[in-house]
């Protein structure tokens, strides 16, 4: 085998203006040169001519350029799946984020005046409407806003908490962990599985700051079991002189049973209940882009504005511009399904999914040549919400041989992502937009 008969790089170059107008003269040499150190060192017979080594490079190339924060399918059955980036934005909340960056936008200047604005502005009005409360601010997500009360309110001071409510949200990111960090320190009450008021009373010290309530969105505890509600953990909070924080985590601001779902705490009810401040998720059952909001009374929200954190937490123009637009949906409520993707997602009905399982069946089949049968599946909500709680759906069980399978809907260009369950590999439908979206990938 003669590698001298190897085209040199210049030659390649010169037949490579299509690469080189793809990726730049720089990438494309070394890409080249690459290919043809691959092809001396394992000596192939019959070697490859320039088309070859010129496709092999372009398929490197266009690996490398693909970024791994790519779009994928969502066939998990888990419609907000942490790792897959929780809520899928509303229409509106795109479009008011493509606005605010491709031009400069009024973030904080304020058109009336003239002057200097506030970049919260843009949303303190609409989270007062929406949850009754006297004001609202906004951080980077629900562990900052946690964080920033914390420290504003109880910092170098304790901290009143149920034993039952020490959550570990993802991550190993645990309640504890962020109150040390806050500077405060925690006061532990009641046990795992009964927190009585008689707990927090005897707590109440010279150096109690606040009592905290946590809402476990991402477990239950069932059972011989007590907790202190709201309200009357209002009462007790309030008859001491100190502040109540409800931790909603996953929050959301419409009841959930309007939809056929299963109920969770709204954040106008943890309001009205006497919560002196509420702090709880943009990114979750909201719907919109990766937020964490605190809602309360004016002099204890004007306190955490003034805290030096909340510059370091700060939202930019492009995530305030989504969640206004994410926020003013939830005005129509009539129709909030139609445009917010993630309570789409959720309420769509088992009937549907299951006709657009068996219409997609044979086509996937086909496609990957394995089998693929119709089954039920139980969706879940995702990221901490209403975890003992599914939704009946629908989907593919894909056989045989599910890992090898599950790798090669991995390696698509928009990868699916599907689950491997009892031998097989299912696809669940709930997050499927269309029958396109998934035929269209497996093209």
């Amino acid at each position: 085998m003669d590698l001298r008969a190897l085209p040199s790089v210049d030659r390649l170059l010169a037949q490579a203006d299509a690469l080189v107008a793809a990726h730049g003269r720089a990438l494309a040499t070394q890409a080249l040169r690459a290919e043809l150190a691959a092809i001396r060192q394992d000596r192939p017979h019959p070697l490859p001519d320039a088309g070859a080594i010129l496709k092999a490079a372009a398929r490197a190339l266009d690996a490398a350029a693909r970024s791994a924060l790519r779009p994928v399918l969502n066939l998990t059955g888990t419609v907000l799946h942490t790792n897959l980036g929780r809520a899928v934005l509303a229409d509106h909340a795109i479009a008011a984020a493509l606005d605010a960056m491709r031009a400069p936008a009024a973030l904080e200047f304020d058109l009336g005046s003239g002057g200097r604005g506030e970049r919260d502005s843009h949303l303190r009005g609409l989270l007062c409407e929406l949850t009754g409360a006297e004001d609202a601010t906004v951080v980077n997500n629900n562990a900052a806003a946690v964080l920033i009360v914390l420290n504003t309110l109880a910092r170098g001071r304790e901290a009143v908490l149920s034993r039952g409510e020490l959550i570990e949200i993802g991550g190993a990111f645990r309640m504890p962990a962020i109150m040390e960090q806050a500077g405060c320190t925690l006061r532990e009450v009641g046990t795992t599985n009964r927190t009585h008021p008689r707990d927090y009373r005897e707590a109440i010290g010279p150096d109690t700051a606040l009592l905290m309530k946590v809402h476990t969105s991402n477990y239950r505890i069932e059972g011989f079991t007590a907790e202190v509600p709201a309200p009357d953990l209002a009462r007790i909070a309030h008859d001491a002189g100190l502040p109540l924080v409800n931790d909603l985590g996953s929050g959301t601001l419409v009841d959930l049973r309007s939809w056929g779902l299963a109920p969770e705490p709204t954040v106008a009810e943890a309001v009205a209940e006497g919560a002196d401040v509420v702090t709880f998720s943009g990114d979750k059952l909201l719907g919109g882009p990766q937020a964490g909001f605190i809602v309360g009374r004016r002099d204890i929200i004007a306190a955490i504005n003034k805290n030096p954190l909340k510059r370091a937490l700060r939202l930019d123009k492009i995530r305030i511009a989504a969640t206004e637009a994410t926020l003013r949906l939830y005005r129509d409520p009539d129709t909030l399904a139609e445009r917010l993707p993630t309570l789409r997602l959720l309420s769509r009905p088992e009937a549907e999914i299951r006709a657009q399982a068996e219409r997609l069946a044979p086509q996937v089949a086909q496609a990957l040549g394995c089998a693929a049968a119709v089954v039920p599946c139980a969706s879940q909500i995702g990221s901490g919400a209403l975890p003992t709680d599914t939704i009946p759906s629908a989907g593919l069980a894909l056989t045989p041989a599910p890992e090898a399978l599950a790798a090669r809907l991995r390696s698509l260009k928009t990868p699916i992502i599907g689950r491997i369950h009892d031998g097989a590999l299912i696809l669940d439908l709930r997050c499927l937009p269309d029958d396109a979206a998934l035929l269209n990938a497996l093209a």
